[in-house]
């Protein structure tokens, strides 16, 4: 006899949130962009990411010449293939992907505390100067 799954414990399928580091593959890639699997910082909020299957956010590396980059901000150790690397994300190169289409998922790093979110927004922030009128 087959066992009844109870209303109330189907899971919500995953969706990326904000604030959450995920895995996403860059490829195709072009010119200087990103390619391979790489984690990736969700900036756009869990119900954008859901509706349109977009994740808008920021890739992340632990390639070393970003120590002297003003925009790669340092996150913590990388969790996974570098560890004990640095972890950078890469404020000046704003993405948007199909996270769906990229099999996107969780990272072991997970959410990114909200001071080092904050820092990573203002650094955007210097870049794209949004909420500010053109002049």
């Amino acid at each position: 006899m087959a066992l009844k799954k109870s209303a109330g414990t189907a899971r919500p399928p995953w969706v990326p949130e904000r604030q959450t580091i995920i895995w996403i593959d860059g490829n195709p890639q072009s010119g200087r962009e990103m390619r391979d699997v790489h984690p990736f910082l969700v900036l756009s909020p869990r119900i954008f990411n859901e509706k349109t299957s977009l994740v808008i956010g920021l890739p992340m590396t632990t390639a070393e010449y970003n120590a002297d980059n003003p925009f790669a901000i340092p996150v913590g150790t990388a969790k996974s293939r570098n560890a004990s690397k640095t972890s950078y994300v890469l404020c000046h190169q704003p993405k948007s992907f199909d996270w769906r289409v990229r099999k996107a998922g969780p990272h072991p790093m997970g959410r990114l505390p909200d001071a080092q979110f904050e820092e990573v927004c203002a650094c955007l922030d210097q870049i794209i100067e949004i909420g500010k009128a053109r002049s």
